[in-house]
């Protein structure tokens, strides 16, 4: 017979919760499941599900998750008034190419017969453009401060006013994701409508001018001054709630 006491999780939380102890969290009698499919539907009011954003975290394949991205797909989706599924994928050394892109290919997958835009921050948008590339085409992407080419040869990483993003960082990020694989040829054909927001001022500036520059599918919108994912100041920072504004009304009238 299992003796109860305190080693019996559950019957303590309640001994708490009967003594007025509510500082436990309910969540922590269990622990994390390992080895599950994570993904985050935001429903804003009125929305249905035949139009669906598929939001793809950045975090140069070494960070990033759909704690970090919440709140920023959160803010798009209210402004696009679009369901949205914002997907976790692994990260490097555990996973590395084609591991990411199999991951998110699988959930668009999933979404087969609804009309979805794919929408991504960084990395995020390298796997957009690689779930495009891959095909069937979404219906259109939305893409902040794209990472497009994974040889960082853009002259604008030897500028001085990015602080963080340097071309030596960005090599060590693109090498580790790819793991010796060769970085594969930027190939636009076939791109849907597609809107790109990058900062004046950071080190991926040129690599969202080269998407441009490839394809008249693009659309580019420069914000002077800002760096870097800007977007995620969403709520506190006026040219950050602009930028959302802007992104939802585009998608707003593209889907």
């Amino acid at each position: 017979m299992v003796q109860l006491g305190v080693t019996d999780l559950n019957r303590l939380l309640w001994q708490e919760r009967a003594a007025g102890d509510t500082s436990r969290p309910w969540e922590s009698l269990s622990t994390e499941p390992v080895g599950l499919r994570e993904e985050l539907w935001l429903h804003p009011a009125g929305a249905d599900d035949d139009r669906v954003l598929l939001a793809i975290h950045g975090g140069g394949f070494v960070s990033g998750s759909i704690a970090t991205h919440r709140r920023m797909f959160g803010h798009l989706a209210l402004a696009a008034g679009i369901s949205t599924v914002v997907v976790e994928y692994g990260l490097v050394p555990s996973h590395v190419y084609p591991a990411q892109l199999d991951q998110v290919s699988a959930v668009y997958s999933r979404l087969a017969g609804r009309r979805v835009a794919l929408v991504g921050d960084s990395c995020g948008a390298t796997l957009a453009l690689g779930v495009a590339q891959r095909g069937p085409a979404p219906a259109a992407m939305v893409l902040f401060s794209p990472w497009v080419d994974l040889a960082i040869t853009g002259a604008s990483y030897d500028t001085p006013t990015d602080p963080f993003f340097t071309r030596e960082l960005c090599r060590g990020l693109a090498s580790a994701y790819l793991s010796g694989a060769p970085p594969e040829p930027l190939d636009v054909s076939g791109l849907p409508p597609t809107y790109v927001q990058v900062g004046g001022d950071e080190a991926l500036l040129d690599d969202a001018r080269l998407l441009a520059r490839s394809s008249p599918a693009v659309e580019l919108d420069e914000f002077p001054g800002q760096l870097h994912t800007f977007q995620m100041a969403a709520g506190r920072s006026p040219i950050a709630d602009e930028a959302i504004a802007r992104a939802g009304q585009w998608l707003r009238d593209r889907l």
